[in-house]
């Protein structure tokens, strides 16, 4: 077990943060690729180069990038032990679903991080929303914001895919301390996985093969309706080391899961909308008359306060149901994307695959 000293390095919340430490506090964005220290603003070309002509190094020369067509671009790499704290970045929302964010903890071949961008940050439909919960905060105007820790033993490499067809302008920074680590800190994953529709009597999986010991962190769902009616209805359930047919922990109800109740109405006849430390319903995109048809929600579950724990394996798995005459439910066969973030011991069973842009598209 480390000390004190680098547990408190790692940045654990606000009733640590009087404590000092040793721990080293470094930052790579576009000015300063390689976080060296001493090393930021010291570009002489860049995005910024034109606009700073008459002022010269050390003026925002380089406050972007530019990610070409069907590229893969590296974000930062670090080669020391630490963990990353906060990440800041922003693009234009037209990208949030073909740029593809990835993130290789101790030189592992396989990501344990693999999702689009725009959902990793609680922002599935390509449209702007504000959110205000404690891991992840997006600000206007698309200011994405991500608080959950990434701790890591001997390196660490974040990478931006752009499977579009034009160039991608992004501005990120990537705050982390270089410390050791505690023996039994767990590594950051998210997966992102999508069924659209979901087929008759199906459910949708939003985690499967984990193996190993871990604890579940949290759920983004970008869910849009294919039936008129509420669509809510469907369980949460986590089958937990060996469950098969039963799980362990079996919600009540789409909107219970996500800390809402009856229908998220409120006022009557409208959905209330809310952004809260753990849960929240921030985006509710409405049919126009015209073009859009289906009704859009985006929702999240921080299993910050409540981890769900597993020593062996975990799933998870979540129900689309609304109501059909004579009082009985209706399998939905909706479009249900989904991000599960948890943490664990690796090595770490490899994503299944994503699909192409065509399967990634919002439609």
């Amino acid at each position: 077990m480390a000390n004190n000293d680098s547990f408190n390095g790692l940045g654990m919340g606000l009733g640590n943060l009087a404590r000092l430490s040793h721990a080293q506090s470094r930052s790579i964005s576009a000015e300063n690729f390689s976080g060296e220290k001493g090393r930021g603003g010291m570009a002489t070309e860049g995005t910024g180069a034109f606009h700073a002509r008459e002022l010269g190094q050390g003026w925002k020369i380089s406050p972007s990038v530019a990610i070409a067509a069907h590229s893969t671009f590296t974000l930062g790499e670090i080669r020391q032990a630490g963990a990353i704290q906060h990440l800041w970045l922003t693009t234009f929302p037209a990208n949030w679903r073909r740029l593809i964010l990835r993130a290789y903890w101790d030189d592992e071949e396989q990501p344990s991080v693999e999702c689009p961008l725009g959902d990793f940050f609680a922002n599935g439909w390509c449209e702007r929303c504000n959110v205000n919960s404690l891991p992840i905060a997006v600000n206007p105007a698309g200011g994405m914001n991500a608080y959950w820790p990434m701790p890591f033993r001997s390196s660490a490499r974040l990478t931006l895919e752009n499977l579009g067809e034009e160039t991608a302008i992004v501005y990120y920074q990537i705050d982390y301390t270089l410390t050791d680590v505690p023996g039994d800190m767990g590594y950051f994953h998210a997966q992102w996985r999508r069924s659209n529709p979901l087929p008759y009597k199906e459910v949708h999986t939003l985690l499967d093969n984990v193996r190993g010991q871990g604890h579940y962190a949290g759920t983004y769902i970008a869910y849009q309706s294919n039936n008129t009616g509420w669509w809510g209805e469907g369980e949460i359930k986590f089958y937990i080391d060996g469950d098969r047919d039963f799980p362990t922990i079996c919600g009540t109800g789409t909107e219970d899961y996500f800390g809402g109740a009856w229908n998220f109405e409120h006022p009557q006849g409208e959905y209330g909308v809310y952004s809260t430390p753990f849960l929240g319903l921030p985006q509710v995109i409405k049919p126009d008359g015209l073009y859009r048809s289906q009704q859009r929600f985006g929702m999240y579950r921080w299993h910050i306060m409540d981890p769900i724990r597993f020593e062996e394996d975990l799933r998870v798995t979540i129900q689309a149901l609304g109501w059909r005459s004579g009082g009985r439910y209706l399998p939905l066969q909706d479009d249900i994307a989904s991000v599960a973030f948890w943490y664990q011991r690796e090595p770490h069973t490899p994503h299944p695959p994503l699909p192409g842009i065509n399967g990634l598209e919002v439609i």
